[in-house]
């Protein structure tokens, strides 16, 4: 296999992609190259560099003696896609600032809008948020619901007691925006009580930074945890104070994720909510990047090791039981297919 140079900041549109990744051929050989290098390809069971190339274009481990292609240990693993497709499903999901539907990736790609689906949830595992952020300096926090909304329901459906901050009907988010560095950090939460948001806060904002919150409650603890706490009270219309003292920061993050969750997807499950929240941060976080740049951080990201059962892991509804039996199933199907070829 060729190696060859890619200059990923010539990508500004997707005729580009289109061009330059123009076969399969092509294509195999970028995941090489961003694997590997000008090096020998490494092996993915046992780790050897004694490797070299088959006939059929695969590798053939010399310690383990056993056969792999270029994407084993990828997104792109066992797909029956087209690798062009993918590259450039991957442009566009990342370069559109609102996200792109199932529905219309599928179009745009032609594939099914099930095969989209999993394209997309398979993309939005490499967006994952770091556990590693610090935000320091002055950090805006506020909580958002999402869902519950009773306007349209019938009278006999409708649930009492859902204004405000009740979770009856509604999912929670915490988020907090770093100001000088407009780095975003969200996440779905179980609820917003001081007890459950005060661990959060700890382990994400640098102590003695300066917190700006809304009046509520929950927020009270900041200062005995080493935080300088001030806040505007939203219930008597107090939206700015001093000029600086404000959440308009994480208030903009909230209106973004709005319009992208009720414009584009219309309906988000729960059980997946953490995922799409993880790509939202991720385009505000690089918000001020090219479309160049992401498209390259995602194809880095998707060169590393992925594991088929991340996606199915992503929904609380699916137990470990299930998991373990698709797994299996999916085991030996490729053990089948390998044995076969």
């Amino acid at each position: 296999m060729a190696n060859i140079h890619i200059n990923f900041t010539k990508f500004d549109s997707l005729i580009q992609i289109a061009d330059f990744f123009s076969s399969e051929e092509i294509c195999k050989a970028a995941i090489a190259q961003e694997r590997w290098g000008n090096g020998a390809a490494v092996c993915p069971y046992c780790g050897s560099t004694h490797t070299h190339v088959c006939k059929d274009g695969r590798y053939i481990c010399k310690g383990c003696q056993r056969k792999f292609s270029v994407t084993v240990g990828t997104i792109f693993e066992n797909t029956k896609i087209s690798l062009r497709k993918w590259f450039m499903a991957m442009y566009l999901i990342s370069s559109h600032k609102k996200g792109v539907s199932s529905c219309q990736l599928a179009r745009d790609i032609q594939v099914t809008q099930k095969t989209a689906w999993f394209i997309l949830h398979k993309v939005r595992g490499l967006y994952g948020q770091s556990d590693e952020t610090v935000l320091s300096g002055t950090v805006e926090m506020d909580e958002m619901y999402l869902g519950g909304r009773e306007t349209n329901k019938h009278q006999s459906k409708k649930t009492e007691g859902t204004q405000g901050r009740s979770t009856k009907t509604k999912t929670p988010i915490f988020g907090m925006i770093d100001r000088e560095k407009g780095t975003v950090v969200a996440m779905k939460v179980e609820d917003t009580k001081g007890a459950t948001l005060m661990p959060i806060v700890s382990q994400f904002v640098e102590e003695g930074a300066t917190t700006y919150t809304d009046e509520a409650s929950i927020y009270n603890k900041l200062t005995e945890n080493g935080y300088d706490h001030l806040f505007v009270n939203h219930g008597k219309r107090e939206f700015v104070r001093s000029n600086d003292i404000h959440t308009n920061g994480i208030e903009g993050f909230w209106a973004h994720f709005k319009r992208v969750v009720f414009g584009t997807y219309h309906c988000v499950s729960k059980d997946y909510l953490p995922r799409y929240i993880d790509e939202q941060a991720y385009r505000w976080n690089t918000r001020e990047e090219k479309a160049s740049f992401r498209f390259h951080d995602m194809f880095v990201k998707a060169c590393k090791h992925f594991d088929y059962s991340d996606v199915l892991s992503l929904s609380s509804v699916v137990n470990d039981e299930y998991r373990v039996f698709k797994h299996n199933v999916y085991f030996h199907w490729y053990m089948h297919n390998k044995v076969s070829a």
